[in-house]
């Protein structure tokens, strides 16, 4: 065990039982796990980056080239590798995209800001250098950079899709995806209270249906369940639907544990047994008496009670998830009730808890039967995902939830940026022109994080076998001449190149329709800012060792 000892004064000594790691030599330690952590999404990113397989302790397997799910599924014990975990998943919360670029750039400006902390500059100059660099950084590329997009454009949202995907297994399908895509946040449109449009992502059901090919996947402007009605002697189809949800049993009362009720009669024993089913029957009884024809259940439902529904021409689903009763819920207008029972103790069921839709429908897609209800209060949209298998289903799920994320953001912020390195390209140029206006040695941090920047250019070159020297210093030349003072006319548009990975040559992305929405870009930079700060402020290490459990001394 080691200890350590640190005398404050002669007489009063500090003890503490674990280890302590100091200054240089814990910054070197927290770049490399940054560094390493890095190194294991880097060669996922990109329209031709390569796919992962994790495996689990229990054997599950996860294949997948979204830098969110590679590191949540790692299991990281460094702490300063943790913050790194940890911003790869807020990047994927509030723009769904960007999520290994944001990790790759944080472990670069680290690795640059040990380098210069090793040559004596501070590190607190250091981080003043940093935020100054990506304030100016994000300031420029909002009013430099930023393309304008009024209103709803189709062909920039479908093109901002398209390139969220064509970094993911649906790149070759794209064209099909970000039509999906667009169409399903197009319906979930809501406002704020300040009557700003919104366009929730969590609103968009997503469903994954094995069999068939991802060709045939589709979307519904309703709301899909993956569950077939409760029996098979239901309608199909049922129209003008009034809707009650329920988070409740429809199933034989039984007493509670622990309840003895004494008989002496055997025929008094079956009066009990008929009054328990009958508790339950007045409960449908109610239920149905409102014109309910429609009940959906987070709950199972007994076979006495299902005849009854029959007979009153009424469609049952049971065990949906809460979840997507909620989302059921608010888009019918209904009431999700836990008890029949209100206030006074009486058991009603008003009809103001019933919502409505204009149809409710079971269809079958391969062996899989679903309950879709269109014609909603609020408009709603579901996704219907083929595909051969689980890993395949679970990846085009995150490749989905990626561009959902990208058309909501741009519908939102209503800017794009040209995609292909661009960004990142003009802004080092533009940071390193800054960084020789500056007289203190903020400069020299300015000049690496402008450095920095080009780790993604270079990265996404090398993904795709390409020659990385040669396509970024080209694409620094063109950028540098779009920024000077006296640029020619025809060099105005020059700021929109980028790379074309497939070709291996530049090209306009804006002309390209190789979009990102802006605000992924700031976040990005503003979040791998603030988290090779956090580690880079740390200069002191102390790990305690865990107590051993005291023995018992009377124990054998």
């Amino acid at each position: 065990m080691a200890s350590i000892f640190a005398n404050n004064n002669s007489d009063s000594t500090l003890f503490i039982g674990g280890q302590r790691v100091s200054g240089a030599q814990v910054r070197h330690q927290n770049v490399l796990a940054a560094v390493a952590i890095a190194n294991v999404v880097k060669t996922s990113l990109g329209p031709v980056g390569l796919d992962k397989m994790m495996v689990d302790d229990v054997g599950d397997v996860t294949i997948s080239n979204d830098g969110a799910t590679i590191l949540n599924l790692l299991e990281v014990e460094h702490p300063a590798g943790k913050i790194l975990v940890e911003l790869a998943r807020q990047q994927d919360k509030e723009v769904g995209d960007g999520t290994t670029s944001v990790v790759i750039i944080a472990a670069e400006l680290l690795k640059r800001a040990n380098e210069l902390a090793n040559n004596k500059l501070h590190p607190t100059a250091i981080m003043t250098g940093f935020r100054l660099a990506c304030r100016e950084a994000c300031k420029f590329i909002a009013e430099h950079l930023a393309i304008k997009v009024s209103g709803i454009e189709r062909e920039i949202l479908e093109n901002v899709a398209f390139t969220t995907l064509s970094s993911k297994i649906l790149g070759n399908y794209g064209n099909l995806f970000s039509g999906i895509s667009v169409d399903s946040i197009l319906a979930v449109k809501t406002t704020d209270f300040r009557g700003k449009p919104k366009y929730p992502v969590g609103s968009v059901g997503i469903l994954k249906i094995k069999g068939a090919s991802a060709t045939e996947s589709q979307n519904i402007n309703g709301f899909a369940i993956h569950r077939p009605y409760v029996s098979q002697a239901m309608q199909l189809k049922v129209t003008n639907a009034k809707i009650a949800c329920i988070d409740f049993d429809l199933s034989k009362l039984r007493m509670n544990l622990g309840v003895n009720i004494v008989v002496d009669d055997p025929e008094a024993l079956e009066d009990i047994r008929k009054r328990e089913v009958d508790i339950t029957r007045e409960k449908v009884k109610k239920i149905l008496a409102v014109g309910t024809n429609v009940i959906l259940s987070t709950r199972g439902i007994d076979d006495v009670y299902t005849k009854m529904l029959i007979e009153a021409g009424a469609v049952c689903v049971t065990r949906i998830s809460k979840e997507e009763l909620r989302r059921i819920a608010k888009g019918t207008g209904a009431t999700i009730l836990t008890t029949l029972s209100n206030l006074e103790g009486d058991e009603v069921f008003e009809s103001s808890n019933l919502g409505t839709a204009s149809t409710v429908e079971q269809i079958r897609l391969s062996d899989e039967d679903l309950v879709v209800v269109t014609g909603s209060k609020e408009s709603a949209s579901s996704v219907i995902l083929r595909g051969a298998n689980d890993y395949m289903l679970d990846e085009m799920e995150r490749a989905l939830h990626d561009a959902l994320c990208a058309v909501s953001r741009v519908l939102e912020s209503g800017s794009v940026v040209p995609g292909g390195g661009s960004v990142e390209v003009a802004a080092n140029v533009y940071l390193e022109n800054f960084a020789s206006t500056l007289s203190s040695r903020e400069q020299l941090a300015v000049a690496e994080f402008a450095q920095a920047l080009l780790s993604i250019p270079r990265q996404l070159t090398v993904n795709a076998a390409k020659d990385s020297s040669e396509l970024v210093t080209k694409l620094r030349a063109y950028h540098a001449a779009s920024q000077m003072a006296n640029a020619a006319p025809n060099r105005a548009s020059l700021k929109y190149y980028g790379l074309d990975l497939t070709n291996g040559v530049l090209r306009n992305n804006k002309n390209a329709g190789v979009l990102e929405p802006a605000m992924s870009k700031i976040k990005m930079l503003k979040s791998a800012t603030e988290a090779a700060i956090a580690i880079l402020r740390i200069d002191d290490l102390i790990t305690l060792i865990p107590e051993e459990p005291k023995q018992d001394p009377h124990a054998h």
